[in-house]
């Protein structure tokens, strides 16, 4: 059952173990080198969840910091697993958690991410920084722990106390009389750890932990339960309890994000006899009805499930990596995740993306709203319903400042799709002259919102200079729309700078791609440029077309090319507060399909003066050698800031979906070399992607 392992000393000679042994010794001589320092790593300062933080090391007795200096995804990933996560998301420079105190442990650190200690990593040496507290670095690693992995804790129970809970798995166990009821909402809570299923003693136990264990597993509330007939069936059963109490505030989204309390200390059948096991009872909510017979059973008046689900990339192809393949749900997990799936994701392409729609209740909230006198049900002037002298009447909408958000939201709010177009003329629309009346007006909204009363308006006080008739606003609704999306990975990866002389630039200069300063420079100074490509993928439902026709483009003759759009996208860096220090944008010449996903057809194409546009499935790709792919940063003081790319800026073509059309990344200057790191589009993070573009999430970068 134990075979011999046997291995070839550097001595020559040869060493035969039990495998079980040899497994542990190589383990414990991997993680024990003579020659490599015994440290201890937590995550602290401000952080928001439990698997980030600031980088704490314990050496000598004292806990210190780690510079940022030279730091890279791979030392973070050497990190995380250090304290127990899979992988490691991003890193963060400049004291993103707060500053530390007491020693700089370690500076310019360099990882290969094989290491299973950063004490392995080179670096200057224990003790040996340059750094300020100012530059502790920090890290995000994967939510998900590895498992079996056991942190053991250094010091007192009084350090415990710090540590975020850390278990395999929650549960809320069923007694017999309940086990049948879909979903459980009462029962013993239970903590995997190690693999095996353990109590926690409810000594210390509150209300505010229970309400977390409700939230997390979807409830709206937790309510008081009868504990006696629990008491009773505990004292029958045997009883495994965890090692510690929990200590949550009640805002926690999850029982990983509370914080460890005391230490129970095991005494066999005499732990927690002051106690006995946590035991929660969660409100079910409006979704689930009481029911004698079934236990619990779906109230038809309330809807918030599934309504269908779409394969075949029915509602757009996503960008990046595909994670999940071939998933088998019983519809009763928790989590996607916890379906059963394909880990290897083969032979599934983008075209294959599923999707789902959701059923919405039906809060009459298009009851309260009309389009009138458009050619058809999907376009018109806007009216809506409201109380004017104790009636409820219809009237119009001022449309000063009426623009494609504003629409998104009459089209959602109608059940009609997506907004095509804004209009602030309805002239052409015969609407009711009962409703010619403006009433509603200073009408702002951000795009999100469900209803148009929901948007910031001037409420009673209207206040219209141009009033209502021929000026009131309308629209028009489509049940498909475009959606770009900026491959944050190839902005990331990309970026450079170069020192460009100011007499190749007049062509630039000329459509003020440069900064303010270039306009009085001299031909023979030099421009600093940051450079990079973009790649910007349309995942809608229709082609991505600029608004103006083809009559009313732009003619550029120093370049010798059509501008379709006068600003397609901004480029800009900011300061850490969200102050604009350098800028740039891109004109939208040329676009069209440089790259389209197999079996699509390019169908725009820029020579001979082509149609515009970029087809669903197709991206248009601006490499960074290219004019005025860049932020001029001749001016920029060295240090921190954010890089922004936002596309369609001034939302001048409608989209499905405006989330997605920004970019951020963190940047760093020192005057000389630039960085640019964790680069995401919505809440996407570029890291995780790092298999695509293997070594390149740190950009150390040079001119060119």
């Amino acid at each position: 059952d134990n075979p011999l392992v046997c291995i070839m000393l550097p001595s020559g000679s040869i060493l035969c173990l039990l495998s079980t042994f040899f497994c542990t010794w190589v383990l414990c001589n991997a993680q024990s080198d003579p020659g490599t320092p015994v440290i201890q790593l937590r995550l602290a300062g401000d952080k928001k969840k439990y698997h980030e933080g600031r980088v704490e090391v314990l050496y000598n007795g004292a806990w210190g910091t780690v510079c940022d200096d030279d730091f890279s995804i791979s030392a973070a990933r050497v990190v995380c697993r250090e304290l127990g996560f899979m992988d490691a998301e991003s890193w963060f420079p400049s004291a993103k958690y707060g500053k530390g105190e007491g020693h700089i442990w370690l500076d310019n650190v360099h990882c290969t991410g094989t290491e299973t200690s950063l004490a392995q990593c080179p670096s200057n040496g224990f003790g040996v920084s340059d750094c300020k507290h100012s530059e502790d670095v920090g890290v995000v690693c994967s939510p998900r722990r590895i498992p079996g992995f056991k942190l053991t804790q250094k010091g007192g129970s009084d350090e415990v106390g710090g540590v975020m809970v850390h278990v395999e798995d929650v549960r809320i166990r069923a007694t017999y009389s309940h086990r049948k009821r879909i979903p459980i909402t009462d029962g013993f809570l239970e903590v995997k750890e190690e693999g095996k299923w353990r109590q926690i003693c409810n000594e210390d136990w509150t209300g505010m932990n229970s309400r977390v264990i409700c939230g997390m597993f979807g409830f709206p509330g937790e309510k008081r339960v009868n504990l006696r007939p629990y008491k009773l069936l505990a004292n029958r059963r045997k009883k495994n309890y965890w090692g510690f109490s929990v200590n949550c505030t009640g805002n926690e989204a999850d029982l990983s994000d509370c914080k460890v309390g005391r230490e129970i200390e095991m005494k066999g059948n005499l732990t927690c006899e002051k106690g006995m096991p946590v035991v929660v009872s969660c409100v079910p909510g409006r979704t689930f009805a009481p029911s004698v017979s079934m236990g619990f059973r779906k109230n038809s008046n309330v809807s918030s499930y599934a309504k269908e689900a779409l394969t075949d990339a029915r509602l757009g192809q996503g960008i990046g990596p595909v994670h999940m393949n071939e998933v088998q749900c019983s519809g009763f997990e928790k989590s996607l995740t916890e379906c059963h799936f394909n880990r290897q994701a083969l032979g599934c392409s983008h075209e294959e993306d599923a999707a789902v729609k959701c059923i919405v209740p039906d809060m009459g909230f298009s009851n309260r709203l009309r389009l009138n006198g458009g050619r058809n049900p999907n376009e018109g002037r806007v009216e809506v319903l409201t109380h004017r002298n104790g009636s409820l009447v219809w009237g119009t909408v001022c449309s000063d400042s009426w623009g494609t958000m504003e629409a998104m939201v009459v089209c959602r709010q109608l059940g009609l799709g997506f907004a095509n177009h804004a209009f602030q003329e309805t002239h052409y629309w015969q609407g009711d002259s009962s409703a010619d009346a403006v009433v509603m007006s200073g009408v702002r909204c951000s795009g999100t919102e469900l209803t148009l009363d929901q948007c910031l308006h001037h409420g009673k006080h209207i206040n219209c200079p141009k009033g209502g008739g021929r000026f009131a606003a309308g629209v028009s609704c489509t049940q498909t729309a475009p959606d770009l999306v900026l491959n944050a990975q190839v902005v990331e990866q990309t970026t450079y700078l170069e020192d460009r002389p100011m007499y190749v630039l007049q062509c630039a200069l000329e459509e003020k791609c440069l900064s303010k300063s270039a306009d009085n420079a001299d031909p023979s100074s030099y421009r600093r440029l940051l450079r990079f490509s973009s790649q910007i993928q349309n995942n809608g439902q229709t082609d991505f077309r600029p608004r103006a026709g083809h009559q009313s483009w732009v003619w550029h003759e120093c370049h010798r090319h059509f501008h379709s759009m006068e600003v397609f996208t901004h480029y800009d860096l900011l300061s850490l507060n969200g102050t604009k220090v350098a800028e740039g944008h891109k004109a939208s010449f040329c676009l069209e399909d440089t790259h389209c996903d197999e079996g699509i057809q390019k169908r725009y194409e820029c020579a001979n003066f082509g149609a515009q546009g970029i087809s669903v499935g197709c991206s248009d790709t601006y490499r960074h050698d290219i004019d005025c792919q860049w932020i001029d940063i001749t001016d920029l003081k060295p240090g921190d800031y954010i890089f922004q790319v936002v596309i369609n800026p001034n939302y001048e073509v409608a989209e499905s979906d405006y989330t997605n059309n920004i970019m951020k990344c963190r940047s760093r200057y020192d005057g000389q070399r630039i960085w640019t790191y964790n680069c995401h589009t919505g809440g996407s993070l570029s890291s995780e992607t790092d298999e695509t573009f293997p070594g390149l999430l740190t950009n150390q970068l040079s001119h060119r």
